[in-house]
């Protein structure tokens, strides 16, 4: 886990020194609010892991980032990569919560609860911005977060006003709504990897279908979780009516994991045509697809 604890540590103090040159000072205040009250770093970690998987080298020996934001190496642009796709995903979970009504987000007050709607929406608008930034030193990796936000605003518009009625309308939904984002983080990393465009996309197939799988699993764990065991509500789709494979269908929750566990196959299939290195991060790659499917929370 060391192996890991450090690369998450990476994101960390990356994304402090980001938040921390935030202005004005209000705003800095609430962005950290949101960005730092925890978090699983899933996306960051698949970006930091799919370069290193892609032929990447992220740190040396002593354990520490192969150069420094003076000057930029590959190490530094996968680093500012994964921290732009967390605060772009850190974005889209305070338009979800004023979407949801959901008072809680990581066991804290959810950002419109915390400051009101208005704030929380310029806060979302802050989030990007300082993520962009972070992307503008490669066309490519700006096209692929800007792909992925065209998915995610369809997914989110798709939901509320044409809601799936069927499993295949809802597995699209997920593919949107989850996976796209899931998609950029693991090309991101590709692509700071210097990989060729195959690499990139097959990086990307895995990504997308652990992210489906991570959504199907979540919809299971509002079904059938406690609130404290999640860190926010819980039994929201139910409340709202909010379409999931739970609500949609006649599936049992088992009979829905099996869906994620076919997805998180799919993904393992898709890592193994990126011909991915003997870097430790393709084991790791391959455990996040198995943990999608039996997480907790």
């Amino acid at each position: 886990m060391e192996y890991l604890e450090r690369r998450r540590a990476l994101v960390e103090s990356r994304l402090s020194v980001v938040l921390d040159a935030t202005e004005p000072d209000a705003m800095r205040d609430r962005l950290k609010h949101v960005s730092l009250s925890g978090g699983k770093r899933v996306r960051p970690m698949v970006t930091l892991l799919a370069f290193e998987a892609a032929g990447g080298r992220l740190v040396d020996e002593t354990g520490t980032l192969v150069g420094d934001h003076d000057g930029a190496t590959p190490a530094v642009e996968a680093l500012d990569f994964a921290v732009g796709i967390e605060l772009v995903h850190n974005a889209s979970l305070v338009v979800d919560d004023i979407i949801d009504e959901s008072a809680l987000r990581r066991g804290v007050d959810s950002a419109w609860t915390a400051f009101g709607h208005g704030p929380a929406i310029a806060m979302s608008d802050g989030l990007l911005g300082e993520a962009f930034s972070l992307f503008g030193s490669d066309d490519r990796a700006m096209r692929a977060v800007a792909e992925a936000m065209v998915e995610l605003g369809e997914g989110e518009a798709t939901e509320l006003v044409a809601e799936p009625t069927t499993e295949e309308e809802y597995m699209e939904l997920a593919r949107r709504k989850t996976g796209a984002l899931f998609r950029a983080a693991a090309e991101l990393g590709a692509i700071a990897a210097n990989a060729d465009t195959y690499t990139v996309e097959s990086f990307g197939g895995y990504a997308e279908r652990v992210g489906i799988a991570f959504q199907i699993r979540d919809d299971v764990l509002d079904a059938t979780a406690d609130a404290d065991a999640l860190g926010k509500p819980a039994g929201r789709d139910e409340a709202m009516d909010r379409p999931s494979l739970v609500q949609i269908t006649d599936l049992t929750p088992e009979e829905i994991n099996d869906r994620a566990r076919g997805e998180s196959d799919a993904a393992l299939s898709a890592l193994a045509a990126a011909d991915p290195g003997d870097s430790p991060a393709v084991g790791y790659l391959e455990d996040l697809a198995e943990f999608v499917v039996v997480r907790e929370r």
